[in-house]
């Protein structure tokens, strides 16, 4: 399969192109921020609010050394206090205007999080071969995120299953490829902004587009990422110089 498409020529422009054609439009200010937030929760999605990236360009928590700047709940309590309640929503929102927000995976929907050039990759296979895909965020730290129904929730012990690719927020650097962010793990929800100049996860599919079973597209996505990671490894092992 991988060799159907393995050449790379023009690809990356193609594909950016494409992205920017398809992305949803965010509307600015806080109405249209609070909007897209209440557009997720009306989704089924689940918010908490979030850290966000201060002038400096670091964390607006007060750890020093924030290991995950801009990308984390306010709260420990995030899984409990995870919410679709527009009231409450739109409460956070207005007390807290720079807040971020994260979605907790694994009560209504996963995220299968991949590295944004496989990400792209798969999702041009995804939608050539009539595959249904759901909604997609783009993280401008590099990453992919395609969203998808989930596997199984606390009520359903029974048709939960666990697998190797699962992340959680304190094992994310142990899955340079393909995360799945299911029971006890999240993501940043679009609009958020992160640390640097004018870096933001934002849609590139919107929440119209249905959750798909997270199976319909794994196999492509884990081929993206094999391949990527391969190339990385290949590019590792060239003989080029190393940064210092």
């Amino acid at each position: 399969m991988s060799a159907e498409f393995g050449g790379r020529s023009g690809r990356q422009g193609k594909i950016s192109q494409w992205l920017r054609g398809r992305r949803p439009k965010e509307a600015a200010g806080d109405g249209g921020r609070e909007a897209l937030l209440l557009d997720a929760a009306g989704a089924g999605l689940p918010l908490a609010p979030a850290a966000y990236p201060t002038a400096d360009f670091r964390c607006s928590c007060d750890r020093v050394g924030c290991p995950t700047p801009a990308r984390h709940p306010l709260s420990f309590a995030w899984q409990t206090q995870s919410t679709t309640d527009s009231a409450q929503i739109e409460r956070w929102a207005r007390n807290q205007p720079q807040a971020n927000f994260i979605t907790a995976t694994g009560m209504v929907h996963d995220v299968l999080d991949v590295p944004l050039e496989a990400g792209r990759e798969a999702l041009e296979r995804l939608l050539g071969s009539g595959i249904e895909v759901g909604p997609v965020a783009e993280s401008d730290d590099g990453r992919l995120l395609f969203f998808t129904l989930t596997r199984g929730t606390p009520e359903d012990e029974d048709e939960w299953w666990p697998c190797e690719l699962d992340c959680h927020p304190e094992t994310m650097d142990e899955h340079p490829g393909l995360r799945w962010h299911c029971r006890g793990s999240y993501v940043l929800v679009p609009p958020a902004r992160l640390p640097g100049d004018h870096q933001s996860v934002h849609w590139v599919r919107g929440l119209e587009h249905p959750l798909p079973d997270p199976l319909t597209l794994l196999e492509i996505l884990t081929d993206a990422c094999a391949r990527y990671i391969g190339e990385e490894s290949d590019h590792a092992n060239s003989g080029w110089p190393s940064r210092r």
